[in-house]
């Protein structure tokens, strides 16, 4: 599906393209590949890396075109992992601005409402690709925070039992935190090479661009902070297994000996041969209470050296 958005106080949509407009295409159709290359002569090449939802971030210019791919997040119940990142392409030439996603996202349309909000004004095609490469970073750390959210939940729960739900739980929160830190490092050396054009062109918003950078290093740095956090969480929980575990072989241990001194004083007893008390009445009372006060002392030993 295409929009056609125009920067009229935020971006208004209209039904017809006309240049200077934003072209917003998003899980393009053949009928809106087909405009694109056909009526607007977008390379095919662009639309095929797009396509790619493994694509870097980068800048490739060809024939007077530049394409320009974003790693934006996306919600996701994939596999149960909760975020990924996927590519936005940003084509440009002249007067025509062409963004293509074949994901629908919730970046592209707060984009849109945030500058009706505001009254936006975009004046060039540079100013456009810092909003988007700025409303992905706001998006990041949006994001971000609602990971850490998850991961203090289900802290929460494996602090209460220990359960494999919850350990996989955290290792889709930790696959998440690995998307966007490699996408998120991948839009900052997009960023590092796109300035070079910035340089080059007129009517650049410099505040825009600090604010860019600005918000791209604190997503950088939340996500490593939480990915450092949860691989210290995955860490102790490991730990905590590993030492539950060596409790529990050790008071299974104590058990079975206690439980086999009186197997052990009854099999002696319970043989076929002259043991000396066969003419005791009281033979059965004195095994049993050696029995127990045996059982009794390996109770005590293994309490001393905290076994129970």
């Amino acid at each position: 599906m295409r929009t056609y958005l125009y920067a009229e106080n935020g971006f208004v949509e209209k039904s017809e393209w006309s240049p200077n407009c934003w072209i917003n295409v998003e899980v393009p159709t053949e009928e809106d590949i087909h405009f694109l290359t056909s009526d607007l002569k977008v390379p095919e090449s662009f639309l095929t890396d797009i396509e790619d939802i493994d694509e870097r971030p980068r800048i490739e210019l060809e024939d007077g075109w530049m394409l320009t791919i974003l790693r934006i997040p996306l919600r996701s119940d994939e596999n149960g992992i909760p975020f990924i990142t996927i590519p936005l392409g940003i084509i440009t030439k002249g007067d025509i601005f062409v963004t293509v996603c074949h994901f629908n996202t919730e970046v592209l349309p707060d984009l849109i409402r945030y500058s009706q909000r505001k009254n936006i004004q975009v004046s060039n095609s540079i100013n456009m690709t810092l909003r988007l490469l700025y409303s992905s970073s706001v998006w990041f750390l949006k994001y971000l925070k609602q990971l850490n959210n998850q991961m203090r939940m289900a802290e929460l729960e494996l602090e209460r039992s220990i359960r494999n739900e919850d350990l996989h739980r955290l290792m889709k929160i930790e696959k998440s935190m690995v998307f966007f830190n490699t996408s998120i490092r991948g839009n900052e050396v997009m960023l590092s090479k796109f300035r070079s054009i910035i340089h080059q062109a007129k009517e650049v918003d410099l505040d825009l661009l600090e604010d860019v950078q600005i918000e791209l290093k604190q997503a950088y740095i939340t996500a490593n902070i939480y990915s450092d956090i949860l691989a210290g969480t995955m860490d102790a929980f490991a730990s905590i297994i590993s030492n539950n575990v060596n409790i529990i072989m050790k008071r299974m241990t104590s058990i079975s000996i206690i439980l086999m001194v009186p197997t052990l004083i009854a099999s002696f007893y319970g043989m076929n041969v002259f043991t000396g008390l066969e003419g005791n009445t009281h033979a059965f009372i004195a095994i049993i209470i050696v029995s127990v006060l045996f059982s009794a002392s390996a109770f005590y030993v293994f309490r001393k050296i905290k076994w129970f």
